[in-house]
C-alpha cells in the first residue's frame, strides 16, 4: 500500500511539475541574456534551488515568478561575466548552439536568438538586455519586468525605449529568408573550399567583418577583420598557412543556416553569418573547443 504524500513532498512535487513545464522557456531567456549555454545551465540550477523553497501557496503566476528568479540570477551572471570577458584572450563570441527545426520555423526566435543578435545585445548594459529581451522577445509587462530588474514600471519603458532604438540601430537590414541565407551560404562554402578570392568579394557586403573565437585554446584572428577585401585574402592566405584539407557541411545553429568547418577531415569549428540587404555582412567562426559542446545534440528553445 503506497504512504500518502506527506504536504511537503507534495509541494516539492508540484514545484518540480512547474520548474520542468517552463524548464526550455527560463533556458531561453537565461541564454539570451548571458549569450553562453554553460552559464544559462548554471543559472537554470541556481532558479531551482530558490524556487524549491518558495511557498507556492503565494504565487499567482507560476511562470511569470520563474521567470522573474531566472532574470535575477543571470543579472548576477552577466555582470560577472563581463569581468571574464575582460580577461578573454581573443574576440569572444556567443556559445552555438545547434537547434531544432521549429527555431528556424518561427522568425521572431530565429532572429532573438541568432549570433548576430546575440552580437547586437553585447552593446548593451545588463539591464537594458534584461528588460529588452523579456519585453521584445518574451513579451512580458513593464510591471513584471520591473518586479525582476527592481526598477519602477516607468524607469522601465524608458529603458525599453533607449535599449530599443540601440538595438535598432545595429541589427541586420532587410528581412532574408532561410532559403537566401542557405544560398548565400552555400556560395561562400564553394568559395572556402576552392579559394575563390572573386567569389567571396561577390558574396561580401562591402563592410563585412570577420570574427574568430579561439578562446586562446585554438588560433583564431586576434581582433575583427573588416573590409571585403581584407576578409576574402585573410580567409584565403589562412587556408594556405593551414595547409590543410578544408571542407564545410551546412548545419542550423542559433535558428539560422550555418556551416560546420572541418580541417583534414576532423571538425574544427563553427561558422555562423549576418547578412544585410542579401549579402554577408557578418562572418562568426567559433574554435573555442569549451564553446563548442552544444552543437552536436539539438537544443529545444522557445519564448512561450
Amino acid at each position: 500500500m503506497t504512504e500518502p504524500l506527506t504536504p511537503q513532498d507534495a509541494a516539492a512535487d508540484q514545484a518540480t511539475e512547474a520548474f520542468v513545464a517552463h524548464r526550455n522557456l527560463l533556458f531561453t531567456v537565461a541564454y539570451e541574456m548571458l549569450g553562453s549555454a554553460a552559464d544559462a545551465e548554471d543559472v537554470l540550477q541556481e532558479t531551482w534551488l530558490r524556487w524549491v523553497g518558495v511557498d507556492l501557496g503565494q504565487v499567482r503566476d507560476q511562470r511569470a515568478y520563474l521567470v522573474r528568479i531566472t532574470t535575477r540570477q543571470a543579472l548576477n551572471r552577466l555582470r560577472t561575466m563581463s569581468r571574464r570577458k575582460e580577461a578573454y584572450v581573443g574576440s569572444w563570441l556567443p556559445e552555438p548552439m545547434l537547434t531544432t527545426p521549429d527555431v528556424a520555423e518561427d522568425v521572431e526566435l530565429a532572429e532573438s536568438v541568432s549570433m548576430a543578435m546575440m552580437l547586437v545585445l553585447e552593446t548593451l548594459s545588463p539591464t537594458e538586455r534584461a528588460v529588452f529581451v523579456l519585453r521584445e522577445a518574451f513579451d512580458v509587462s513593464y510591471e513584471e519586468i520591473a518586479a525582476a530588474v527592481d526598477r519602477t514600471p516607468a524607469a522601465v519603458r524608458q529603458i525599453a525605449h533607449r535599449a530599443r532604438r540601440h538595438v535598432d540601430a545595429r541589427r541586420p537590414r532587410g528581412v532574408v529568408s532561410t532559403r537566401e541565407a542557405r544560398a548565400a551560404l552555400e556560395s561562400f562554402r564553394r568559395c572556402l573550399e576552392t579559394g575563390d578570392l572573386q567569389g567571396f568579394l561577390d558574396v561580401f557586403a562591402p563592410d563585412v567583418v570577420l570574427v574568430g573565437d579561439g578562446g586562446g585554446i585554438k588560433q583564431a584572428a586576434p581582433r575583427p577583420v573588416s573590409g571585403a577585401d581584407k576578409v576574402a585574402r585573410f580567409i584565403t592566405g589562412g587556408m594556405r598557412r593551414f595547409g590543410a584539407e578544408l571542407s564545410c557541411a551546412l548545419t542550423t545553429v542559433n535558428g539560422s543556416p550555418a556551416l560546420r568547418m572541418y580541417l583534414d577531415g576532423e571538425f574544427d569549428g563553427v561558422m555562423a553569418l549576418r547578412m544585410d540587404e542579401g549579402r554577408i555582412s557578418g562572418l562568426y567562426y567559433v574554435r573555442n573547443p569549451q564553446k563548442l559542446t552544444r552543437v552536436e545534440a539539438e537544443t529545444v528553445l522557445t519564448l512561450r
